[in-house]
C-alpha cells in the first residue's frame, strides 16, 4: 500500500505503554495436561501471528480525527495485550461480560481482542439505540465493566457497573490511555505467556444483541471455535490479504462487525476506522488511502452509489454486502462504479455473514443486468459452514427439502459451526429456534436446480393476494429498476375484494424529487405502468405513496413493522 495514509502513518509516534519489549514472545501460557495434537481454536492468536510475522507493518489506522493514530501489528498487539491485563487487574473474569459502547474507533477494535485475551465476553451495544434499551442489554447481559467512547458516555450514566471512558485521543492524559497504563504496569512484563490460553473451544466468545424490533432485543451467545472459523471464512470470501485495506463502514457493534475485525487480522490485512458513515470520507479513503474492501447493507450502498462524490474508481474495491437483500439494480450500478459486489446473507444468530453468491466463469458472457440479477441471489453456504437447506415443517421436527425447481418456497434452516449457541437466558427461545435440530430463520426462499438459494420473504412479510403468495421483495427488485426510484419498501395492505394487495413507499432519486413534486399521482401511474413489464397483476402495487424517508433500525434494515402500523390506520 502507498498512499497519503501510509506516508502519515511513518510518522506517527506511538505512547511508551504502547511499545513491546525487545525480544517480545507471541506465546499464550498453554492449558496443563494439553494434548500435543489438539489446540484449542481461538481467533486470539491471528494476532499473535500476525504480529510475530508482520510486525511492523500498518494494523490499524484512525486518521479522520483531532488526534489520528496509527498503529502496527506490534505496537496494536502490545495495547490488546495491556488491556487484557488491566480488565484482569479490575477483577474480571473468565465468562464475565465487558460491554463496549463505542462507533469505529481503537476502543471497539482494541475491545475484540483484549476482552478476549482477559477470557471475557466481548458485549458490544449499539449506540443508536435509546438509554432504556442500552440500560437493559446491560443489566440483562450481567456485564461487569462498560468501555465506552466519550460521544456516548450518556448512555453509561446512572447505571451501576463501573465505567471507563476514552476520549479517542491516544493522549496519556486519556482516561482510557491511563486505564490501559495500569494494565501494563499491572503485568510486570509478564508478557503475553502471563496469559492463559483458554482450554475449551466453546468456551464463550461474544455476546451480540438483535436489533429488537418486535420486543426486546436477544442476546446471541457465540463460541471461540465458531468466531475463529467464522473469521477464516470471511477473510477467505473476502479474498481479503497481505495487500488489502478494510474500510469500517459496517459498524464494529453489528454482530462483531460481521467477525472482520479478527478477519481483516488473520489476512494480515490494514484497517481503517471512520466514527461516522459520511459519504465524503468514504470517498476520500476510497480513492486515496488504498481501500480494496468495506462491507454495509443496502442502505448504506444506495447513499455511497448516489454521493455526489461518487465516480468511477480507478482501482477497483471489493463491497461485502448483507443485511437485507440488495436489488439487482443496486448492484449493478456498484459495478459501475468499479465497485464489485461480493453478496452475503446471514444473521446475528449466525456470527453475520454465512452464505455466498459464488460467481461462475459463464457469468463473464452476461449483460450487467443479467449478471446482477444472479448475483442477488444468497446462493450457497460458507466453506466452514453446513448446507444451507430450504424446508417444509409441520410445525414439529420432521423437517422435508423443498424441490430444487426455483419455485416452491420453504424456509431457510442452518446448522453447523457458525451458528450460535443459544440466547443468552433465553431456554425457551432457544429451543424454539433450534427445534429439530437446525436454526430456523424465518426466511422463505426457494432451491434451484444449482443449488443456489433465493430468499423471497420474511414469512412475516409475504403478502397473499386473492390466495397468490407474493413476495415483498420480489417486488422491490422490479420497482428498483425504474430509473427515478433511489428506494422502496413493499408491505400487504388490506383489501376488500382480494384479503391484501401490495404498497409500495418509495423515495425518489434527488435528480427526479423536482419533476415529481406535487405530481405524485402522476408518479404512481407511471410507476404501476412500469410494474406491468415484470410483474403479475396480484404482485403489482395497488397503492404508492412517495416519502423523504422510510423508518431503518440503528444497523440500517427499514422497519416493515412501523409501515405496516402506518398502514393499519389508513
Amino acid at each position: 500500500m502507498d498512499s497519503p495514509l501510509l506516508h502519515t502513518a511513518q510518522s506517527y509516534t506511538p505512547s511508551q505503554e504502547s511499545l513491546p519489549p525487545q525480544n517480545v514472545q507471541y506465546r499464550l501460557r498453554l492449558p496443563s495436561g494439553l494434548p500435543a495434537h489438539f489446540t484449542p481454536l481461538n481467533p486470539l492468536t491471528f494476532v499473535l501471528r500476525a504480529a510475530l510475522i508482520h510486525p511492523n507493518k500498518l494494523a490499524l489506522a484512525h486518521p479522520d480525527v483531532q488526534h489520528p493514530r496509527f498503529y502496527t501489528f506490534a505496537v496494536w498487539c502490545q495495547r490488546i495485550q495491556n488491556l487484557a491485563y488491566a480488565l484482569i487487574k479490575y477483577g474480571i473474569q473468565p465468562g464475565d461480560r465487558v460491554a463496549i459502547i463505542s462507533p469505529n474507533c481503537p476502543l471497539i477494535a482494541d475491545a475484540h481482542w483484549g476482552v478476549l485475551a482477559a477470557r471475557a465476553v466481548v458485549t458490544p451495544i449499539n449506540f443508536r439505540l435509546t438509554k432504556p434499551e442500552v440500560d437493559y442489554i446491560i443489566e440483562h447481559s450481567g456485564s461487569k465493566l462498560v468501555l465506552v467512547d466519550h460521544e456516548f458516555a450518556s448512555l453509561a450514566e446512572g447505571i451501576t457497573v463501573p465505567v471507563v471512558i476514552s476520549q479517542d485521543t491516544g493522549l496519556p492524559d486519556d482516561p482510557y490511555e491511563k486505564f490501559l497504563a495500569e494494565g501494563r504496569h499491572f503485568s510486570q512484563e509478564r508478557g503475553w505467556a502471563g496469559l492463559d490460553m483458554d482450554p475449551n473451544e466453546d468456551a464463550n466468545a461474544t455476546l451480540c444483541y438483535t436489533s429488537g424490533t418486535t420486543g426486546r432485543p436477544k442476546g446471541v451467545m457465540t463460541s471461540l471455535r465458531g468466531s475463529y472459523l467464522a473469521a477464516i471464512a470471511n477473510a477467505f470470501e473476502a479474498k481479503l490479504s497481505f495487500d488489502s485495506v478494510y474500510l469500517w463502514v459496517l459498524p464494529m457493534f453489528h454482530a462483531a462487525g460481521w467477525t472482520y475485525p479478527w478477519s481483516a487480522v488473520f489476512a494480515f490485512s490494514t484497517q481503517v476506522t471512520i466514527r461516522a458513515v459520511r459519504f465524503p470520507d468514504i470517498w476520500k479513503h476510497f480513492i486515496k488511502s488504498g481501500v480494496t474492501h468495506y462491507c454495509g447493507a443496502p442502505t448504506v450502498q444506495i447513499g455511497i452509489v448516489n454521493a455526489p462524490e461518487g465516480r468511477v474508481l480507478e482501482r477497483p474495491i471489493n463491497a461485502v454486502i448483507a443485511g437485507s437483500s440488495p436489488t439487482s439494480h443496486l448492484i449493478g450500478e456498484l459495478e459501475k462504479k468499479n465497485i464489485h459486489v461480493t453478496h452475503v446473507y446471514g444473521l446475528t444468530d449466525t456470527y453475520g455473514p454465512f452464505t455466498r453468491c459464488y460467481s461462475r466463469p459463464e457469468w463473464r458472457e452476461w449483460s450487467l443486468e443479467k449478471r446482477a440479477e444472479a448475483m442477488a441471489r444468497q446462493g450457497h453456504s460458507f466453506a466452514t459452514a453446513d448446507e444451507l437447506r430450504v424446508v417444509y415443517s409441520d410445525g414439529g421436527d420432521l423437517l422435508r427439502d423443498v424441490p430444487a425447481d426455483g419455485k416452491t418456497l420453504g424456509e431457510i434452516v442452518v446448522r453447523g459451526n457458525i451458528l450460535m449457541k443459544e440466547y443468552f437466558k433465553s431456554p425457551e427461545e432457544t429451543r424454539a429456534a433450534l427445534r429439530g435440530g437446525f436454526f430456523h430463520t424465518g426466511d422463505l426462499a426457494v432451491h434451484y436446480p444449482d443449488g443456489t438459494v433465493l430468499i423471497s420473504d420474511r414469512s412475516k412479510d409475504l403478502i397473499i393476494s386473492g390466495g397468490e403468495n407474493a413476495s415483498s421483495l420480489a417486488i422491490e427488485q422490479e420497482l428498483a429498476k425504474f430509473p427515478d426510484v433511489l428506494e422502496v419498501s413493499v408491505i400487504a395492505r388490506a383489501h376488500p375484494k382480494w384479503g391484501e394487495r401490495p404498497m409500495a413507499f418509495v423515495i425518489l432519486q434527488p435528480h427526479a424529487e423536482a419533476r415529481w413534486k406535487g405530481k405524485e399521482a402522476e408518479f404512481e401511474k407511471e410507476l404501476k405502468r412500469f410494474a406491468q413489464k415484470g410483474l403479475p397483476g396480484f404482485a403489482r402495487p395497488e397503492w404508492v405513496k412517495v416519502v423523504k424517508d422510510l423508518p431503518k433500525t440503528s444497523t440500517g434494515k427499514i422497519q416493515k413493522n412501523v409501515l405496516r402500523k402506518t398502514v393499519a390506520k389508513l
